[in-house]
């Protein structure tokens, strides 16, 4: 049963009842009000789901009342009530914001129709919103999540260039989350509702790569049985990732270029030029600059793609993340196996954070994946790591075997821990307290209290 709350304003008593009535009948809760002033009054200090007003009162009219709701809560639903024959006042009303008018006399029914449209509408956009929520944050966790400077500048970038058309490249090693930016941008653009369509160019072989991007109609080539739409055309009014853009063969980036120029293509085999309204977003790890010089990427095509640039720091250049990341990868994958996995170790973060990651973020999550499944306690340890991770990891620091008091113990592996790292990055404090996520100000705090300097 409905529970939303409506507030009735008439300043006739009997219309107020009859639509108290009629409204309470169906589940809903009403206030009622005989004029405008005091409706305002118990609006500002009550929350209501939805208002339905009389237009022609004494004092404030329905307009005005309009007017001045809108002003402070314009998401609030309205529908106006006035004489039969007054549509002047119906359309002001609509074009000041309300949602929905009805004309006087009317039957019971109109009322419950008009307020179970305004009740589903507001479902509609509630879900919607909700949606968005779900896919932004789909699109914006683990590998394009951090706080460190580097990541700053990846998302002020992404959050420039989602609103524009701009193609956008973005570069890094593998493993550093381009697909995840690329998904950000669409869902967070006006093309969110449109395809996100994926092509990774290293993964289709050269002969189908055309086919691949453009379709193909039936016989075109050996194997085409039936005709194929392409890449281009089921991402058309969307995005369009081309991932590993970089090896694309010279014929390829060719027929790229004249659909990038021209918003147009034949399939293969075809003569039908199809019109294409496509946004292009490419990811490669290679130096497109180098293969331009090196007469392997054309150049062209390179300043076609590249009108903005993202490039994806590498993991070890963004430690202070890692601890975040790796939270984040251990709850995720404690949820998926039903397994209760409470922390991480001292230790074991300490690993982390030492190891140098070629494999990025990518390798991290698999890291954790694979010790969460493998655990044998509630906490992970450098045990659950692969044996590669802990002999990389000069940076562990022993723990005390025999007994002792807690908090020199912990004190103690604090001191090791600001030493090793210390080591590990040519005694800069700046970088340390990068990576041990602690301010400067925090470090020069405790390398005095140690000692230290």
């Amino acid at each position: 049963m409905p529970s939303e709350k409506i507030l009735i304003i008439d300043d006739e008593e009997g219309m107020r009842k009859l639509l108290a009535r009629v409204l309470i009948k169906y589940g809903y809760e009403t206030v009622t009000s005989g004029s405008g002033d005091e409706a305002l009054s118990l609006i500002e200090n009550d929350t209501f789901d939805l208002i339905i007003t009389d237009i022609n009162m004494p004092g404030m009219d329905g307009l005005q009342l309009l007017r001045e709701v809108k002003s402070f809560d314009p998401a609030l639903p309205i529908i106006v009530m006035t004489a039969y024959g007054t549509v002047e006042s119906a359309v002001q009303a609509l074009r000041s914001g309300a949602y929905d008018y009805i004309t006087k006399p009317f039957e019971t029914d109109e009322i419950r129709l008009a307020v179970s449209r305004v009740f589903e509408r507001e479902r509609l956009l509630a879900e919607n919103r909700y949606l968005h929520e779900q896919l932004d944050s789909r699109y914006k966790f683990s590998g394009i999540s951090g706080k460190s400077p580097a990541m700053e500048r990846v998302f002020d970038m992404t959050s420039s260039v989602a609103a524009s058309n701009a193609n956008v490249l973005i570069t890094g090693e593998s493993g550093t989350g381009k697909e995840l930016v690329a998904r950000s941008i669409h869902s967070s653009s006006p093309r969110r509702d449109k395809p996100f369509i994926i092509l990774n160019c290293a993964a289709v072989p050269e002969n189908l790569l055309e086919s691949e991007l453009f379709g193909h109609e039936k016989g075109a080539f050996t194997g085409a049985t039936t005709s194929k739409k392409g890449r281009f055309e089921l991402a058309d009014s969307g995005t369009l990732f081309i991932d590993e853009v970089g090896e694309m063969s010279m014929t390829a980036q060719v027929k790229l270029l004249r659909v990038l120029q021209e918003q147009e293509f034949e399939r293969v085999g075809g003569t039908r030029t199809i019109r294409c309204d496509v946004r292009l977003v490419a990811a490669t790890n290679r130096n497109l600059e180098e293969a331009v010089g090196d007469g392997q990427f054309r150049e062209d095509l390179y300043y076609r793609l590249n009108v903005v640039n993202i490039h994806m720091p590498r993991l070890r250049e963004r430690r202070e993340d890692i601890e975040s990341l790796a939270r984040h990868f251990i709850a995720k994958y404690a949820a998926d196996t039903g397994k209760k996995i409470d922390d991480i170790s001292p230790r074991a973060l300490s690993c982390l954070l030492a190891y140098e990651w070629p494999g990025n973020v990518r390798e991290l999550q698999n890291v954790i994946e694979r010790a969460v499944v493998l655990a044998k306690g509630v906490i992970l340890t450098p045990l659950d790591f692969p044996q590669t991770l802990q002999d990389d990891s000069s940076i562990c620091v022993a723990v005390p075997g025999q007994d002792g008091n807690l908090t020199e113990i912990l004190e103690d592996f604090e001191r090791q821990l600001i030493i090793q790292t210390l080591r590990r990055h040519a005694e800069s404090q700046t970088k340390t307290a990068a990576v041990l996520g602690i301010k400067r100000t925090t470090l020069r705090y405790k390398m005095q209290k140690y000692g230290l300097v």
